[in-house]
């Protein structure tokens, strides 16, 4: 059933995505397996970042139920096409509810998708990754597929108006090689492991991005530390936010 309302939405996504000419640059999918279960961990820069890490997987024939904070599921539009694709609502407050959810998902052989920063990002870099998506996979017993998106910050993110317009922006997405979550080890190393691997992607999805801010204006989507005018994880962290 979940399947009947996930791929119209899909197509209407993929109909947007062409009417505003996004330019979709996606390396990696092979990575993503074609059966079974697995966690699949983004970087979080935008309010549309489950859309395009959904979008990678498409390639191999695979839907992914994303963990999402739960407010969205109460939203009056979003709310219902969420239940119906079975993405799993993540209340902070109960958080084992949507663990135990997910997990079994994955024993079900889906793909659960997870963004570990819980947040996203204002400095447009990695901030610390909580550990949920690591358990998960060693609980599971299966891989973690790191990913990383470039882009999609330009079209809808915290604190910014939305460009629905035809604005040609290019959208960078990178998927690397499983990350074994075994049982046995530590899931903060499996955690720290995980994140350099998705620093390393994110790097390589900026170095590959064909575009660079058109004048001084232009700069606040770019990182502090890449030349922009972004905030610092300092400066955020100095404002509380």
């Amino acid at each position: 059933m979940a399947e009947l309302v996930y791929r119209p939405v899909v197509g209407a996504a993929l109909t947007m995505f062409k009417a505003l000419d996004l330019k979709i640059d996606t390396q990696g999918s092979e990575h993503i397996p074609r059966t079974g279960g697995a966690v699949l961990v983004s970087n979080h820069i935008s309010y549309l970042d489950f859309i395009f890490s959904g979008l990678a997987a498409l390639p191999q024939k695979r839907l992914v139920r994303f963990m999402a904070k739960e407010s969205v599921f109460r939203h009056k539009v979003s709310g219902p096409l969420m239940r119906a694709m079975k993405h799993i609502p993540v209340d902070r407050a109960q958080g084992e509810h949507a663990y135990q959810h997910a997990l079994e998902a994955l024993r079900k052989g889906e793909i659960v998708g997870v963004f570990p920063e819980a947040t996203i990002s204002e400095s447009f870099t990695l901030k610390s990754f909580k550990s949920g998506a690591a358990r998960l996979a060693q609980e599971a017993g299966v891989p973690l597929i790191p990913m990383a998106l470039w882009g999609t910050q330009r079209i809808w993110t915290k604190g910014r108006p939305r460009n629905f317009k035809r604005a040609h922006i290019p959208v960078t997405i990178r998927v690397g090689e499983p990350v074994e979550a075994p049982s046995d080890q530590y899931a903060g190393a499996i955690t720290r492991r995980l994140r350099e691997r998705v620093q390393e992607l994110l790097e390589a999805a900026q170095r590959a991005y064909p575009v660079r801010p058109k004048d001084a204006a232009d700069t606040w989507w770019i990182p502090a530390h890449l030349g922009g005018t972004a905030p610092t994880p300092e400066q955020l962290k100095a404002a509380g936010q």
